[in-house]
């Protein structure tokens, strides 16, 4: 199973009967010689137990032999993945499967001594979690996120407290409006409230303030402090817990925040937020606590337009830990794009082939140094102007639609799983969140595992101005 968003390892041996006792003698009886032809061995250490995952994830086989002139992949259905023909004599191949299902690897090996083969345990692969979670869960209502004074709505940026501090509790989600109370005008929200993450809660202020104009995206710090996109603002203020917001960050140039993701210290690498803009930009904030360390564009070219209410441009960023790649949702394209190793990637390391015009556009291309950590792991229908991505467990992304400009759309609000391993990127069916029939519906998403290990998923429902749960 996938630890901590890696592929499971299955190292598993074939060694053929003959070869698992060693050689073999021939003699042709008083005064003839021995002969010993060696047999093809492959040492084996297969793990304990069968093992089980999700689809979206992958299988990493390990093998290794001797006295084989070559040797043979199969598997025990053609929903496996991608494991056949000739392989080396000792390898590693990563397989994601695409169908569920139960399944075994094989690899069979010749040489002038003969053959060998054997079968790794079996996998079994799970229906992904998204469509599991739909399934068997229920979607219920946590609580409105208009302002409790100021009343706007119109809920975009969403995020989970880590910790207790000032007005927040750890769990509370926080949300940002877009719309301001007075005028309901898109991209005029200046407020962020916050929500016990029970049905039935009332939202509680943090902030009101015009730093916070345009409020769409949110990460939040181990202390609870808020950093939060603000699209109209053109700033990226950072709220405390208590409520205070400041302007670290106003020695940088934004164009047009959209995005953001928080990154935590490991080893010798700083803690970071990443921020994506409008201007098709991807901006590395180097941090120690709350102070900034550094600035670095590390991505140019995404393409960006609009006006509030029908904006294309980066956004939805994701940050897997485990492997240090953040994800990014390219609304223009209909693509979700991987940026591996992305905390090792220098001042324009990534120039993006935009291919900028009326959306949507082509799915983009890369350049740049760091070209090789860019690759787009998914594009195209189901996505319709996808916008907002959270983390599921397993290491796939669960991503929403905005539903922007789609003439005749008659599945409108959906979201999909998309795995950074399968071929094509899509897991499963997409699921529809809201029912209404009214596009654009969807924005901020996060998510989060309960005490038993379920997965929960979090999102704002504009068209009721609420945060909702999905979950068992």
């Amino acid at each position: 199973m996938l630890r901590n968003g890696r592929p499971v390892i299955l190292v598993f041996s074939l060694c053929s009967i003959a070869a698992c006792g060693g050689g073999s003698s021939m003699g042709g009886g008083y005064g003839s010689s021995p002969m010993t032809t060696p047999m093809p061995t492959v040492s084996i250490s297969a793990p304990g137990a069968a093992t089980a995952i999700n689809l979206g994830q992958a299988v990493t086989l390990t093998w290794s032999s001797t006295n084989a002139t070559g040797c043979s992949a199969s598997t025990s259905g053609s929903g496996a993945g991608a494991f056949s023909g000739a392989q080396p004599a000792s390898g590693t191949a990563t397989i994601a499967p695409t169908a569920t299902g139960m399944y075994t690897y094989s690899l069979s090996c010749t040489g002038s001594g003969g053959s060998g083969s054997g079968t790794s345990p079996s996998v079994t692969v799970n229906a992904s979690i998204l469509s599991n979670l739909f399934k068997a869960g229920s979607i219920v209502t946590i609580g409105p996120t208009p302002d409790p004074v100021e009343m706007g709505g119109n809920p975009y940026g969403l995020a989970i407290a880590p910790a207790t501090a000032g007005l927040v509790t750890a769990g509370d989600l926080i949300v940002c409006n877009f719309n301001d109370g007075a005028t309901n005008t898109q991209g005029q929200g200046t407020t962020l409230v916050g929500l016990h993450p029970t049905p039935g809660s009332t939202p509680y202020r943090i902030a009101l303030s015009s730093d916070l104009l345009g409020c769409n995206a949110l990460a939040v710090l181990p202390d609870d402090s808020i950093s939060a996109a603000a699209f109209s603002a053109n700033k990226n203020p950072l709220v405390t817990a208590a409520g205070v917001v400041g302007s670290p960050f106003s020695a940088d140039t934004f164009g047009s925040p959209w995005g953001e993701a928080f990154v935590a210290a490991k080893g010798s690498q700083p803690a970071a937020l990443y921020e994506s803009n409008i201007s098709g930009t991807i901006d590395r904030i180097t941090l120690n606590g709350d102070a900034q360390t550094g600035f670095t564009e590390i991505a140019s070219g995404f393409c960006g337009s609009g006006s509030p209410g029908a904006l294309f441009g980066p956004a939805g960023l994701t940050y897997d830990p485990s492997i240090d790649t953040l994800y990014i949702v390219d609304t223009s394209s209909a693509s979700v794009v991987a940026f591996a190793g992305v905390s090792s990637i220098g001042k324009d390391g990534v120039v993006v082939g935009g291919h900028c015009a009326a959306p949507p556009t082509p799915a983009p291309t890369f350049s740049g140094p760091s070209a090789s950590s860019a690759r787009v792991i998914a594009h195209g229908s189901p996505l319709f102007t996808p916008l907002s991505a959270a983390l599921l467990s397993d290491g796939d992304l669960v991503v929403a639609n905005a539903d922007i400009n789609i003439p005749g759309n008659l599945m409108p609000n959906l979201v999909i799983e998309v795995s950074p391993v399968l071929p094509g990127g899509f897991v499963g069916q997409a699921v529809q969140l809201d029912t209404t029939g009214v596009p654009g519906a969807l924005f901020g998403m996060a998510t989060a595992v309960d005490a038993q290990g379920n997965q929960i998923i979090y999102f704002n429902d504009d068209n009721t101005n609420t945060v909702m749960r999905l979950s068992l």
